[in-house]
């Protein structure tokens, strides 16, 4: 069976087809593991990215996989749907291109004609009553250079020199595991954190910096804080030393992402595991068998009574409430540090326009937004600008005449409130934004899509990596289990593929009685 990735509508509803062909649905009476008396066999539980990655590293050691998810769909946040007769993603759309896990398994995978990068454009901030640029030489909103900082004026006068005291103060000791705002904070102000560094971090965690851990949430930040006297410098020595790595020609991209949107990296990873992947089959209970391995009980909707399942070593791809829950009867301590673990649901609102029905033409790759202006959204993608491809397939859908796609972000930690409205008044929220930072009245959309993305996002808060480390310490006597996800080691998707590649490495088969297979090391 070939995998045509969705370029088209007609490719996403003939993807839709093939998956009900394939089987990815609840097992019937057929649904029984085929004997395996010469392969592993290992579960993953979830078929979002981590989980299919994973389920791909098994196959190539030899595994025989089973993937069971819960819900209807495979691929988790990274799902793409039509909007205006062309796909557009509804979740995550871009991979970090400085990392290299992604585009690797793109290469192994076979996609590496379809990977694209974003348009020449950078994005903007939306700061003190108007758009601005963010300042040239900042590290994740966290400003190198006192000039750039004061000639984009994202920050008052005040504010600016404020962050500028940070060049001549004394060393701020960090010790153990701090919040973003509580470092930032005394090093450059109020204002930093606020217009800067929690716009950057609400889009990649749509969390709060005086919770997000700085070890966690800022890498890159944090050796600067424990190893330099003034932030600003460090980060200024930082970039240089990025552009020296890069060298004289012209500058790597920053993102990629594939043509047809990132469901294509999910196709081509179910289809090349070679995997039993079986959708609205929740895992609902796990134990350890006597002879060796793990008995898992499939409860499908509306089945009678669960299904039972055996596998020799068992991956959780799934969210950390979830794995919690399996895990409590089995590794208690372990399930005890996944509960500490919170989440954040967010929403996606999907806008399709003429061009003609938006104030200002967009510009650049889109915006993001301080929270001290009291909008609703978070920040807005311009799609259609910031991805050509997209443009393209706008373009051959609609001939002659232009159309422009908008996506609006909605949601942080503790704003739950405002996820409770309808998608009605979601849509109408992001339309009133649009007309506010683009300075005058928006038309109707023809099409909008709200997606939601309910305990979407893990929180990684202060303490973090000390609780993921407990954690998987707590189920080292069980080898043949194994962790990996968003919640873990990152939320990019080159972390998580990292993440599950080595969930994978590790992962222990041990013979099971009735003469199962060993290992899939």
């Amino acid at each position: 069976m070939s995998v045509t990735p969705p370029g088209t509508g007609r490719d996403v509803r003939e993807r839709e087809e093939r998956d009900a062909r394939v089987g990815r649905g609840p097992a019937g009476a057929s649904g029984k593991l085929a004997d395996m008396q010469s392969t592993p066999h290992v579960a993953v539980v979830g078929a979002g990215l981590s989980g299919l990655t994973a389920a791909y590293r098994l196959a190539e050691r030899g595994a025989a996989v089973t993937v069971l998810e819960a819900g209807p769909d495979l691929g988790g946040k990274l799902h793409v749907s039509e909007v205006a007769g062309v796909p557009v993603d509804a979740g995550a759309e871009s991979v970090l291109a400085r990392r290299p896990e992604a585009l690797r398994l793109f290469s192994e995978l076979g996609l590496d004609d379809r990977v694209v990068h974003p348009a020449p454009g950078p994005a903007r901030i939306y700061s003190r009553g108007r758009l601005r640029p963010l300042p040239e030489g900042h590290v994740m909103g966290v400003p190198g250079d006192p000039v750039a900082l004061a000639r984009s004026g994202v920050l008052s006068w005040a504010g600016t020199l404020r962050a500028a005291l940070d060049l001549v103060w004394p060393r701020t000791p960090v010790r153990g595991d701090v919040p973003v705002a509580r470092y930032i904070g005394v090093r450059m102000g109020a204002e930093v954190v606020d217009r800067l560094v929690e716009p950057m971090l609400g889009g990649v965690y749509a969390g709060r910096t005086e919770r997000l851990s700085l070890d966690e949430a800022m890498p890159q930040i944090a050796p600067i804080a424990r190893g330099e006297r003034s932030l600003m410098r460090g980060v200024r020595a930082l970039k240089r030393r990025q552009a020296a790595a890069a060298g004289s020609g012209p500058p790597a991209p920053v993102f990629a992402t594939l043509r047809g949107g990132l469901g294509v990296l999910i196709d081509a990873l179910a289809e090349r595991s070679g995997a039993e992947v079986r959708t609205l089959s929740p895992v609902t209970a796990l134990a350890p068998e006597d002879g060796g391995g793990w008995a898992l009980e499939v409860t499908a909707p509306g089945a009678a009574e669960p299904e039972r399942l055996q596998a020799d070593a068992v991956v959780l791809a799934c969210p950390a409430p979830a794995a919690a829950r399996l895990l409590r009867p089995v590794a208690g301590p372990a399930a005890g540090e996944l509960d500490g673990i919170g989440y954040a649901g967010m929403a996606i609102v999907t806008l399709a326009f003429r061009a003609g029905d938006l104030p200002v033409r967009p510009e650049g790759s889109g915006f993001l937004v301080s929270p001290r202006e009291g909008l609703t959204i978070k920040a807005a993608t311009f799609s259609s600008v910031k991805w050509p491809w997209l443009a393209e397939e706008l373009r051959a859908a609609h001939p002659g005449e232009e159309r422009v796609v908008v996506r609006c972000s909605i949601g942080r930690a503790g704003e739950e409130r405002a996820l409770r409205r309808s998608d009605e008044e979601l849509a109408a929220a992001a339309l009133a934004d649009l007309a506010t930072v683009c300075g005058g009245p928006v038309g109707a959309p023809l099409e909008r899509r709200v997606t939601r993305w309910e305990a979407g996002l893990p929180q990684y808060d202060t303490g973090h990596g000390a609780r993921v480390a407990r954690a998987r310490k707590a189920l080292a006597a069980h080898p043949s289990l194994a962790l990996c996800g968003a919640a873990y080691d990152g939320v990019g998707i080159p972390a998580c593929i990292a993440g599950a590649t080595r969930a994978v490495e590790g992962l222990a088969v041990e013979p099971a009685a009735g003469g199962r297979p060993g290992t899939a090391r």
